[in-house]
């Protein structure tokens, strides 16, 4: 890995992690709501996954690092999940994508560290 991808690879993995506990959260919450108020919610959801995906595009760009692709692939997943109704669904897949992207953030904070770069 080279710097710069270690650096875009970590700034952008934090972004993206943020967003992945934001819709986990808004998740969890859309399913306790009744079923009119659940419909609002999931759009707003909707509009978080687009975002987040925003942001995984850029990363992979970005940082030419294949992992972020994996990173789209569950993340469209979730995605799925999402606009079909299954709510619960899509927290796994979410939460999945968080693992896969805390492992990118690591490697680059590894990378950095290791280069002298950090702390």
């Amino acid at each position: 890995m080279e710097t710069k991808q270690a650096i875009i690879s970590f700034a952008q993995g934090e972004k993206v992690k943020g967003g992945l506990i934001w819709c986990t959260q808004c998740v969890q919450m859309a399913q306790n709501l009744p079923p009119a108020e659940q419909a609002g919610a999931v759009k707003v959801i909707q509009g978080l996954v687009a975002m987040i995906a925003n942001e995984v595009g850029l990363a992979r760009r970005a940082s030419q690092d294949p992992v972020w692709s994996e990173v789209d692939k569950v993340l469209r997943t979730a995605g799925v999940m999402v606009d079909s109704g299954v709510l619960e669904e899509a927290t796994y897949h979410f939460t999945q994508t968080l693992s896969q992207v805390n492992r990118i953030s690591q490697k680059a904070m590894t990378h950095l560290v290791d280069n002298g770069m950090w702390g």
